[in-house]
């Protein structure tokens, strides 16, 4: 057991060890992304500011971002991305008749972080090079924070013009008013792409990218409503004798309540229900390197 506990502690060491010294690369890029979802265009490839004629209200498509890179060998790189994106949607612009018909538009502020596998075709992180450029493809998992669509929906009595309720005349005679807003929301995303990186000096680097994301949520656009994000609330003025709460929480009244939040729910919802949303950006970037490492240098 203890040459066990003593072959691990020796392995770690030598990995944090060989680790330190890795070259590493941090760097910054900047670029525009795009949303593929059911509102607003479907180019899957740099998409123009969707809307001039909202530009003042949803701003311009953007991307910013943080990354690092850790260099096994001249070849194969792990990278941690972090970064922020704008993006827009505007129907006014998509090619469908239908699309441009509905008219819907919005924007969305979207987080992102990721880790991702990438492999140079050529050995363009060698230190001891510089002029280098090498295409590359990438692959890995990420998570994203953005604004998603809630509901809450406000079950309530008529009234008379002194603001009393009035006892419904029959399970249909109480109003349901909806009222939408935006909250917090993360999902998972595979972001996968390719690249060209081209270092001018031994630790200087530039490179452009083209990043797809295909997420596992169909919100980005704000198109669907979760059932799980809709709260209810009922209007307790008048009493059932009971259950001592609300009247409209109770038999027919109830199952009119959710038929109808139901409906103001789906009403609220467009497109392919059962697609998820793509998040893709086009981005330049510029890196530096520091650190030797002295385990694929050339002499």
């Amino acid at each position: 057991m203890n040459k066990k506990l003593l072959f691990s502690f020796m392995t770690i060491l030598g990995t944090v060890v060989g680790m330190k010294a890795q070259r590493n690369e941090v760097g910054v890029r900047l670029g525009m992304s795009n949303l593929i979802g059911d509102i607003g265009k479907t180019n899957y490839i740099l998409q123009q500011p969707l809307d001039l004629n909202r530009a003042s209200e949803l701003g311009v498509p953007f991307y910013g971002g943080l990354l690092y890179r850790f260099n096994f060998n001249p070849y194969q790189t792990v990278r941690l991305d972090v970064g922020y994106n704008q993006v827009q949607f505007s129907d006014k612009s998509a090619k469908e008749e239908y699309r441009r018909n509905r008219n819907s538009f919005g924007k969305n502020n979207i987080y992102e972080a990721s880790l991702v596998f990438e492999y140079n075709f050529f050995p363009v992180n060698n230190e001891q090079k510089r002029g280098m450029v090498s295409p590359y493809i990438f692959t890995g998992i990420g998570g994203l924070m953005y604004d998603a669509p809630k509901a809450t929906i406000k079950h309530d009595f008529r009234r008379n013009a002194d603001g009393v309720a009035q006892a419904p005349i029959n399970e249909q005679d109480f109003i349901s008013t909806p009222v939408y807003s935006l909250g917090t929301k993360t999902a998972v995303n595979i972001p996968f792409g390719l690249g060209l990186k081209y270092k001018f000096n031994y630790g200087w680097a530039i490179f452009a990218e083209a990043t797809f994301r295909y997420t596992f949520t169909d919100q980005l656009d704000y198109s669907k409503i979760l059932a799980k994000d809709v709260i209810s609330s009922y209007n307790g003025d008048i009493i059932s004798p009971t259950t001592g709460g609300s009247l409209l929480e109770t038999g027919n009244y109830f199952i009119v309540a959710k038929e109808r939040e139901r409906g103001l729910v789906g009403s609220r919802s467009v497109g392919d229900l059962e697609s998820r949303d793509w998040l893709n950006t086009f981005s330049i970037g510029l890196t530096y390197s520091f650190g030797r490492p002295p385990c694929y240098c050339e002499d």
